[in-house]
C-alpha cells in the first residue's frame, strides 16, 4: 500500500495536464510557460518538477506510458494519470477551492517586523515595492491583451485573480506609503520602548495586588 501524497499546486497542476495527454517531464514544463501557470506554480527549477513527479509516481497518481528514444534528444520518459490520479485531482482540486489554507507568505513575516527600521528607511522601500507589483499588473494586462487566440475566460481565470490581488496590495500600499509620508504612520526605538514598558506595568499590575487584604 502506498503512502498518500501531499497536496500541492504543482502537483495538482502535472496532473491537470496529464488529464490532457501523456507527456514527458520537459513537455510539461513547456506546457506550463505556453499556458503561463508559470505565474501560479513554481516552475523555475526543473528539480522541483522532477520531485514532484517522482512522488507522484510513487503513490501512485501516475504511471510511465513509454519510454521515447530519439537520436537528438535523450531518452524521455512519458507519464499517464492513473485512475487513482485523477479521482485524487478532484478531491485536491474541491479541496483547494473551498477551504482556505493557512498560508504563511512572505511579505506579512516582513511587514511584522518592519519596526526595525525607521520610517524613513522603510518608505523608499515600499515604494520601491509598488512599483514593481504595478509592473507586474501592467505585464498580466498585457498578456491578457496580446490573446489572439481569443482563449475562453475560464483558461486565464486565475490572471484574472492575480490581477486583483496585485491591484489590491498596491491600493494598500500606496495607502500605507502616504501615511508614512505626512506622518501619521510613524515610530522610533523611544515610542516602542515606552509602549513595550506600558504594557508590562499594565500585566504584572493584577499579579501584585494578589496578595493585598481588602480594607474594611
Amino acid at each position: 500500500m502506498t503512502a498518500p501524497v501531499k497536496s500541492s499546486p504543482l502537483g495538482l497542476t502535472v496532473l491537470a495536464l496529464l488529464h490532457y495527454r501523456p507527456l514527458h517531464p520537459y513537455g510539461i514544463q513547456q506546457l506550463l510557460k505556453q499556458w503561463g501557470k508559470e505565474h501560479v506554480v513554481n516552475v523555475g527549477q526543473r528539480t522541483g518538477l522532477y520531485r514532484t513527479i517522482e512522488r507522484l509516481q510513487a503513490g501512485g497518481l501516475i504511471a510511465v506510458r513509454q519510454t521515447e528514444r530519439d537520436q537528438q534528444y535523450p531518452e524521455r520518459t512519458v507519464y499517464e494519470v492513473t485512475d487513482e490520479g485523477r479521482a485524487v485531482t478532484r478531491e485536491w482540486l474541491e479541496q483547494m477551492l473551498a477551504v482556505p489554507k493557512a498560508e504563511f507568505p512572505v511579505f506579512p513575516a516582513a511587514l511584522s517586523n518592519m519596526l526595525l527600521l525607521s520610517p524613513a528607511e522603510v518608505l523608499p522601500i515600499l515604494e520601491r515595492r509598488a512599483a514593481r507589483l504595478t509592473a507586474q499588473r501592467a505585464e498580466l494586462a498585457r498578456q491578457a491583451a496580446d490573446d489572439e487566440l481569443g482563449l475562453p475566460r475560464i483558461t486565464l481565470i486565475e490572471n484574472e485573480y492575480l490581477m486583483a490581488v496585485l491591484g489590491a496590495e498596491t491600493r494598500w500600499l500606496q495607502g500605507v506609503i502616504g501615511d508614512l509620508r505626512d506622518g501619521s504612520l510613524t515610530w522610533s526605538p523611544e515610542m516602542l520602548a515606552a509602549f513595550q514598558e506600558a504594557q508590562e506595568a499594565s500585566e504584572s499590575a493584577p499579579a501584585a495586588s494578589k496578595g493585598k487584604r481588602p480594607r474594611l
